[in-house]
This record gives C-alpha cells, sequence and structure tokens, in this order.
C-alpha cells in the first residue's frame, strides 16, 4: 500500500495496477483515489469501466491503443472479471509492451499468481492484495476517523463498536457516520452511544447467543433468540448459522490441537483475525464431544421441522433449551 500512496501523492503512475483481496472497502478506496489522482480536474473523458465476467479482451486492448483525447493517458478499470483465474494469455502479451499513454487498473477478488496475467501485471506496474485487516489495524482506523471528525473513542470502547457491528470496514464506516450526527456537540463516543444507535451485526448476535449457551445462561440465549425473530429472522436461518457457529467452533478447536496460531487459524477458515481470536477464547468453553453432540441436536431438530413433528420456531427455541440448560 505504500507504493500506492506514493505513486497517489506524486501523480506519477505505472502502467498497470492489480488491487486484490477480500476487504471491498481498501478496494474501493484505492481505485478511487487513483482515479481522482489521475483526473483531479474530474473530467472522465479518457476514462472507461467494465464489471464482470465475459469481458472481452480484445475491446480493451483495442481501447488502450487509443490515443487520449488531449490528456496523457487512458485509464481503463476492469473489475471483478475472472482474467486472473483463467488464462487471458492475450491480455498478459499486451501489456508487455503496452503503450505509455493507456493504463490498467485491475480490481479483483481472487487471482492466481502463477498466472501469465499476474506475472505481467507485476512486472509493469504494481500489484497490492488489499486483504481483512488485523484487530490493531481496525481500532487504529477507528481512531483516526473519530480523529478527524473531532472525536474522542477509548480503545475498550472501539473493540466493543467492531464487536457489535462486525469486521466489516464499510459497515464500520457507516456505523461511525451515524455516531458523528448521534454525538454531535458532545466529543466522546461512548459505549451507550454505539448501543443506542448502532446496528448490531447478526453474526455479533449468533457469536453473542453461542457465548450464553456455553455459559449456561439460558434466559439470556432466548432473548438474543426473540431478539433475532423480532428482526424478522427466520427461526431456520437461524439454526443454520448456530450450527454453522458451532462447526467453525470445532473445526477451530482442532487447528488448535494441532498446534496452529491464531494467524494460520485465520487462514484455514476464512475467518477475520480479529474474529478468529474469539472463536479460539469461545470453543475453549466446549469439548469435542460436546459440539458433536451439539451437531447431532442440530441435524434432528432440522428433520423434525422438514417432516413436520415440530413447527420450525418451537424446534429452534427446543434446541436452545436444551443445550443451555444446567
Amino acid at each position: 500500500m505504500k507504493s500506492l500512496n506514493e505513486d497517489i501523492k506524486s501523480g506519477t503512475f505505472k502502467q498497470a495496477y492489480l488491487l486484490y483481496g477480500e476487504e471491498a472497502y481498501l478496494k474501493k478506496q484505492y481505485k478511487d483515489k487513483i482515479t481522482a489522482a489521475m483526473f483531479p480536474d474530474g473530467d472522465r473523458m479518457n476514462y472507461a469501466y467494465y464489471e464482470g465476467k465475459g469481458i472481452n479482451p480484445g475491446e480493451l486492448i483495442d481501447l488502450a491503443e487509443t490515443m487520449p483525447f488531449f490528456a496523457d493517458r487512458r485509464l481503463i478499470v476492469v473489475e471483478n472479471s475472472g482474467f486472473f483465474k483463467n488464462a487471458t494469455p492475450e491480455l498478459a502479451d499486451y501489456i508487455k509492451n503496452m503503450p505509455e499513454t493507456a493504463c490498467f487498473l485491475f480490481v479483483e477478488q481472487e487471482v492466481d499468481k502463477r498466472g501469465k496475467l499476474y506475472k505481467a501485471v507485476k512486472d509493469k506496474g504494481r500489484v497490492a492484495e488489499l486483504g481483512r485487516q488485523d484487530e490493531k489495524t481496525l481500532l487504529y482506523w477507528i481512531a483516526g476517523n473519530m480523529k478527524r471528525e473531532g472525536k474522542q473513542i477509548r480503545e475498550s470502547t472501539a473493540r466493543y463498536l467492531v464487536n457489535r457491528t462486525g469486521t466489516d470496514m464499510e459497515n464500520l464506516e457507516q456505523e461511525m457516520e451515524k455516531l458523528f450526527a448521534y454525538t454531535l456537540g458532545r466529543d466522546e463516543v461512548t459505549v451507550k452511544d454505539i448501543d443506542e444507535i448502532c446496528t448490531t451485526h447478526i453474526s455479533s448476535q449468533i457469536f453473542a447467543m453461542v457465548e450464553a449457551v456455553a455459559v449456561k445462561k439460558q434466559k439470556q440465549a432466548l432473548d438474543y433468540y426473540y431478539d433475532l425473530l423480532a428482526l424478522k429472522e427466520p427461526p431456520m436461518r437461524i439454526l443454520y448459522l448456530l450450527v454453522r457457529q458451532f462447526k467453525l467452533l470445532m473445526e477451530v478447536k482442532d487447528l488448535l490441537r494441532r498446534g496452529f496460531d491464531k494467524s494460520h487459524i485465520a487462514k484455514e477458515t476464512k475467518l477475520h483475525p480479529f474474529v478468529a481470536g474469539k472463536y479460539m477464547q469461545q470453543c475453549r468453553a466446549f469439548s469435542t464431544e460436546e459440539l458433536k453432540g451439539i451437531l447431532e441436536e442440530a441435524a434432528d431438530t432440522e428433520e423434525q421441522v422438514k417432516t413436520g413433528r415440530l413447527n420450525d420456531r418451537m424446534s429452534v427455541e427446543l434446541f436452545i433449551v436444551k443445550n443451555s440448560g444446567m
């Protein structure tokens, strides 16, 4: 990211850029920053945008060969094309000797680093992986946003915000905007403000419900269930999310047993490192046998609903009661 920032600041650009990874917010930020820096007057005459599968590489090459109108270069943005997972030899070969009057900006979810196109872009320009950020980075980013708005937030409060609303940076930004408006005229953002105005991410609700099950707080677990029902979440979707959570706990528990650390567990499970750390703590409340039993019980619950022996709302409630009782 340092190299990207230097190019944006200096206004000196390479001929090809690739932004990839799981953090959509950062990819959008850098896509917009590069575009704005390349066209500071806002004139998009020499800007072209392509999105999705089925883009014709030949069309991109033809456009890159077209001289820009009264400008030094033409910017061609290509997003979620799949080019970096599927062979696109003609584009890879073209980029090696493309004219200086064109610049490609690729924005992708996944890439194959062994592919010709990836190697061509890396040789000709810059490649940046924009993955999920760790807890320390997220907290620093939240504090920076707060400071720019003239607000203060304690580290414990920022951590509470992440726990409540999730680790998605785009969602966090939206929740912070709500907090800025809600705390107008005040300097500090508090836990009470977050409780009053921020939307609880469903995954956080599910995590809290499983936590209540783990410590046998039956009433609390049921309260979370009723809250989700009040938010119009279907009972079987809630069961599905609970099952997913327990399966992840089982997987994390096995990885811990095999000696994996947090970063490796996050990679193996495709969890945000911050979330992986929470799962590592939570899985210690269950034995492997308990987790297996809970998953078997969930399968029985689903079967009872499908065969009409119980309605969905009651069956999930009984599942929670059974597994959160003393």
